[in-house]
């Protein structure tokens, strides 16, 4: 028998809590910004958060990374040239230096702006939960050089302190990030190991075999929701294993009604798909019954 195991393709990666109901099928998938709109401005910015509440998104994923200080701040790309006029990774600088660097000096190059310098330099997640605290927000952990345990300490602290444990999810394509969270507590909420998504949504798309949902919690106990996030359309590798060998072949990974009841087969699941940016994903997101879209532009979404 041919053995099918879905592989993403190397140098491939992905960059992503809604107060809201865990109905079955959400009737219009609630709007997740994107790097709090990284179409409309630069990309984890006080300025973009901004934006975004104004094109009345319904909640804002942030990427976060470790500073020198155990801070954690807003940034996603492994390098500040990437963004700003500086270079090195984000765990060379304080938190205090990096609340002097423009997170938004190439995005102003490339489209002839000086936006406002006091609501584009790169902030602390503390500066946020205390300026928004009613706003829900997903936190992508992209830190390439943290220690997981230091981190999550760090979470666990910056949580205590605003008192932000039921506004903030946490999600990371690390799953050392994830799994070190629980550890520390239990209040911490996460997504769903995104292995352990890819690997049901497979199973669900290209075999059509449902294993038992709880099976695939390694966060939550089977009476919670469980929260999954994952592309709408993925590109993955198909390994075909033989008895004398294996063929590979690209394939698309993509979510439809069949997956989504899959993974609600067994409880409470909230869906998020990401790259949702055109009308035709977030009609299809609808009618397959996702629960909220990730968005590049909250501005093309607004209506």
């Amino acid at each position: 028998m041919n053995k099918l195991t879905p592989r993403i393709k190397k140098g491939m990666v992905i960059s992503l809590f809604l107060l809201a109901s865990h109905s079955a099928f959400a009737q219009n998938p609630q709007i997740v910004a994107h790097r709090a709109g990284t179409a409309d401005a630069p990309e984890n910015t006080l300025y973009a958060i901004n934006l975004a509440k104004d094109n009345k998104a319904n909640a804002i994923w942030l990427t976060v990374q470790l500073s020198k200080d155990d801070q954690l701040v807003l940034y996603r790309p492994s390098d500040l040239d990437a963004l700003t006029n500086k270079k090195g990774p984000i765990s060379n600088y304080s938190a205090e230096q990096l609340s002097q660097i423009s997170a938004a000096h190439q995005f102003n190059q490339k489209n002839n702006l000086q936006l406002p310098a006091q609501e584009t330099t790169i902030t602390t997640l503390e500066t946020i939960l205390k300026k928004y605290p009613d706003t829900p927000f997903y936190i992508d952990l992209k830190s390439p050089d943290a220690d997981p345990d230091i981190q999550a300490k760090a979470i666990f602290s910056l949580l205590n302190k605003t008192n932000a444990f039921n506004q903030v999810r946490f999600y990371s394509t690390n799953n050392d990030f994830i799994k070190a969270l629980p550890k520390i507590s239990a209040k911490i909420n996460t997504f769903e190991s995104r292995d352990d998504t890819r690997t049901l949504l497979a199973n669900s798309v290209m075999n059509h075999q449902c294993p038992v949902a709880a099976e695939q919690s390694t966060t939550q106990d089977t009476q919670s929701v469980r929260w999954y996030g994952f592309e709408l359309h993925r590109k993955v590798e198909v390994v075909e294993k033989y008895t004398l060998g294996e063929a590979r072949s690209p394939a698309t990974l993509s979510w439809d009604k069949e997956a989504v009841d899959c993974f609600r087969k067994t409880g409470n699941a909230y869906i998020i798909l990401f790259g949702v940016n055109n009308a035709s994903d977030y009609q299809l997101a609808k009618e397959i019954g996702a629960d909220a879209v990730m968005v590049d532009s909250p501005k093309a979404f607004k209506q």
